[in-house]
């Protein structure tokens, strides 16, 4: 497997919120809209180019520090 990591910081995703922003449309907040560039497709891109390739996208986030971890296996 290969991990890669992305790290932001700022606002922490509450836990019960983190496996819908996968989700096609998704937004967090109110003030995320397409007002502000924001369609609420790029996380649910991401999770789907990864899954094809077999492998998965997962989220820890805590202490005002979001990290997406992306496992892909190397063939």
């Amino acid at each position: 497997m290969v991990a890669v990591t992305f790290t932001n910081t700022g606002k922490t995703i509450p836990l019960d919120k983190q496996k819908a922003i996968f989700d096609k449309f998704y937004r967090l907040d109110d003030a995320r809209s397409t007002n502000t560039g924001s369609a609420g497709l790029g996380l649910a891109i991401a999770n789907e180019i990864v899954t094809l390739h077999d492998g998965q996208i997962s989220i820890q986030s805590e202490n005002r520090k979001t990290v997406f971890t992306v496992d892909i296996p190397i063939r």
